[in-house]
């Protein structure tokens, strides 16, 4: 399965918060997810109009284990993405991978104060 993030995967990172100087760097697959009933979607008011929050589907590596971390983000290029619900998916005895929803977060200028 590590073949398939290496080969196909987007670059994220992976943020703890607690030591993001060198954080773990993988290969995952992000998806928006499209719900067919908008009413569980919700987003953000910001000086320039209103702007959706995207909830993605991740698709990751065994590590690192994005499951024990609270407080923890993905990052992909420009995008942070907060770690809604996050569970590992086994193969035997093996983790073999790591699904979880991610919801893009939006900067608004009450966050930068």
């Amino acid at each position: 399965m590590n073949y398939f993030f290496e080969k196909y995967g987007r670059e994220c990172r992976f943020l703890t918060g607690e030591n993001d100087e060198y954080p773990a760097v993988m290969r995952a697959f992000l998806s928006p997810l499209r719900y067919k009933n908008k009413m569980y979607l919700y987003g953000v008011n910001t000086e320039i109009g209103y702007n959706p929050e995207g909830t993605y589907l991740y698709i990751g590596p065994p590590s690192p284990d994005i499951t024990q971390a609270e407080n923890a983000s993905i990052a992909c290029g420009a995008d942070i993405y907060r770690i809604d619900r996050a569970e590992r998916v086994y193969r035997g005895e093996e983790i073999y991978y790591i699904w979880a929803v991610l919801r893009r977060t939006v900067e608004t200028e009450e966050n930068d104060e």
